[in-house]
């Protein structure tokens, strides 16, 4: 009952609410209607705005090029030359994941005023030249290109800057004072950086230059209210009632949970890993295709399989064998002068072209009774003669789908006449048939970083 008596009192006092904000005319560059948008650029249309008492125009694709004319573009910044106070205004929805620059004023490299917003970042970065003639961005963490529609406001009085989105102050910055000493034959870039870089995808409406330090009032009245309205204050009375209920459940969960976490301290709560579905228990140890991998503090940590060359005796030969990484002795055959292992074939052709299969078996190279061979499809010069099969097969078969042993990121190949394993892309051989692989460590020069860092703070995403 206090605060609704404090509420009726506060309303006979609050009888009154700031009207609009006026802007004079000539503190305020209409982009749109300078530039004359939607009569001579390609890649811009209009279409429905947030809402109808101004145009709107789409953005849509990379081969337009909206840049002022230089007699319009010096009427504009005559306008901001030497101004340490001024704010732009952007009403605007850009698309998902999209980076592009809303406006952009530079002198060769040199850019005097840019606002991008980069949805690969989830970014706003203002770039200016600082008054010591250093180039500088102001980054401020924040999401616009999400599909949505935002109104948007930058202030700058002389060392300080204001970012409101959706008429809330979001942040509120002490940087180094803009130098606007803007030289003839500067460019003005709408939606874009340049013809090549940096380019806008969305809808942009409203886009404003005002010369005034709070221009964001235009936009967003209310923040220039001197007090509250009744509705406001009976709104926050309601707001801190709700607030009171929502405290009072929290603190009663809260001890209900301070409850039970006092019956858990004399629990032992083990770590544990999981990989590929399993679950396995601190300093659990085992095998992982190619790999031995242990679970320690709660993290699965693997190395490469160390193979050490099998000592093999006669009649014997090292090879691999399926679900094993490592080579295990296997029998062997000799059979013209070459070792064949257990189950592998050889097709013998003589001079007048018939073939006789062997195969590889106790020991002992034996003659395999064949099938017919199918007919094939294909005319006999694009036939091939394979060493392990009687039967001839047409260029181009598909031998991978015979079967490979290929396994852990390797895929299988398809040559002439066999198939073979290669690793992914990033991925390096654990075996010399790379039937597994594991990923390449990344390592890159030191200086690296600084480059980068040194071409995003120069261009940003602009460059991607």
């Amino acid at each position: 009952m206090g605060l609704l008596r404090l509420s009726f009192v506060f309303c006979i006092f609050c009888v009154f609410s700031v009207l609009g904000f006026g802007v004079d005319p000539a503190l305020r560059i209409n982009v749109f209607n300078e530039l004359k948008l939607g009569e001579s650029f390609a890649g811009v249309s209009q279409v429905q705005g947030f809402h109808n008492e101004s145009r709107a125009f789409l953005f849509q694709d990379v081969l337009r090029s909206v840049k002022a004319p230089s007699d319009v573009a010096e009427r504009m910044l005559a306008k901001l030359r030497r101004r340490s106070e001024f704010t732009l205004l952007a009403t605007l929805k850009q698309e998902q994941l999209n980076s592009g620059v809303i406006l952009s004023i530079h002198h060769a490299d040199q850019r005097f005023l840019e606002l991008e917003s980069s949805g690969q970042r989830n970014e706003i970065r203002l770039h200016f030249r600082t008054r010591g003639q250093q180039q500088h961005s102001e980054v401020f963490p924040y999401t616009l290109a999400d599909n949505q529609w935002h109104k948007l406001s930058v202030a700058v009085s002389a060392s300080h800057v204001l970012l409101h989105v959706d008429c809330n102050r979001i942040y509120e910055r002490v940087v180094e004072t803009p130098l606007m000493d803007i030289p003839a034959e500067t460019s003005f870039w709408l939606g874009q950086r340049n013809s090549a870089h940096g380019f806008f995808k969305g809808i942009m409406q409203d886009v404003h230059l005002l010369v005034m330090p709070q221009g964001y009032i235009s936009q967003c009245p209310d923040l220039n209210r001197t007090c509250p309205t009744c509705n406001d204050f009976h709104g926050l009375v309601q707001k801190i009632m709700e607030l009171q209920d929502i405290l009072a459940k929290t603190s009663s969960k809260l001890s209900q949970a301070e409850e039970k976490m006092n019956g858990l301290d004399g629990c032992y709560c083990e770590r544990t890993c999981s990989m590929k579905g399993v679950l396995y228990r601190e300093d659990q140890a085992w095998t992982d295709g190619c790999r031995n991998c242990t679970c320690t503090n709660g993290t699965v940590q693997c190395e490469g399989v160390v193979c050490p060359p099998p000592q093999c005796p006669r009649d014997s030969t090292p090879a691999y064998v399926s679900g094993a990484c490592c080579k295990e002795c296997q029998p062997a055959c000799l059979f013209r002068e070459r070792e064949y292992v257990e189950g592998e074939k050889k097709a013998v052709r003589d001079d007048s072209g018939k073939c006789s299969l062997f195969e590889c078996r106790d020991r002992t190279m034996r003659r395999v009774v064949e099938t017919p061979c199918p007919e094939l499809n294909c005319p006999e010069s694009e036939q091939i003669a394979l060493t392990d099969r009687c039967c001839k097969v047409c260029r181009g078969h598909d031998f991978c789908a015979e079967g490979h042993p290929c396994v852990e990121h390797s895929d299988c190949i398809n040559l002439e006449a066999g198939a073979c394993c290669s690793c992914k892309d990033g991925f390096r051989a654990l075996r010399d048939d790379s039937a597994y692989c594991q990923a390449q460590p990344i390592q890159q020069p030191a200086f690296t970083t600084e480059l980068e860092e040194s071409i995003m703070e120069k261009w940003g995403d602009g460059l991607r």
